[in-house]
């Protein structure tokens, strides 16, 4: 045997690799830093979840959500609405006009702050909903991701199997009785 062969025995010998061996103290096993990361991202998300769940909402709640989304189309609405009537009957409409020129300036910026705190508000509590239902949908993610498989592999030819249920005493009576 030659020196280079024996060279090649002592590194790679009896199944082993130091090479790999000695680039594996350097450098991140990236397949267990991958399940790290997914285990981390899995438990911030849970995380958020449970932060974010809330109760669902009464029949109050659902009531004033319902008069809270009033004022924007009202405004819209009323708005196109002068449009549309300054040029359908221009005397009503400078008559309405003429009756806002009589309402005072600090009546005006009242109704400004009003108006922008109920918006500012509003557009707070939105948000404040759609980090909930993004929490909430990602809370599903693996859910909905282990179903999918389960379509595809249906798709693909495989037989469908229910998961294990625990179980159900009153069913197991039921069948006793019809299976004699």
């Amino acid at each position: 045997m030659g020196v280079i062969a024996r060279i090649m025995d002592a590194l790679f010998g009896n199944g082993r690799n130091i090479v790999t061996e000695t680039v594996g103290i350097f450098a991140e096993n990236t397949e267990a830093g991958a399940v790290r990361d997914a285990s981390a991202k899995a438990q911030a998300r849970d995380q958020f979840a449970a932060e974010f769940r809330g109760d669902r909402k009464g029949l109050f709640d659902r009531v004033i959500d319902g008069l809270n989304r009033l004022p924007r189309p009202l405004l819209a609405f009323g708005t196109l609405g002068l449009f549309v009537m300054a040029m359908v009957d221009p005397i009503w409409f400078a008559g309405r006009m003429q009756g806002i020129a009589l309402v005072p300036e600090p009546l005006w910026w009242l109704m400004g702050a009003i108006v922008s705190f109920y918006f500012g508000a509003r557009h707070q509590a939105k948000a404040q909903d759609f980090q909930q239902s993004v929490a909430e949908t990602a809370a599903q993610a693996a859910v909905v991701t282990s179903r999918v498989k389960a379509i595809e592999a249906l798709g693909a030819g495989a037989t469908f199997s229910a998961p294990a249920a625990e179980p159900n005493p009153a069913l197991e009576d039921w069948r006793a009785d019809h299976d004699r």
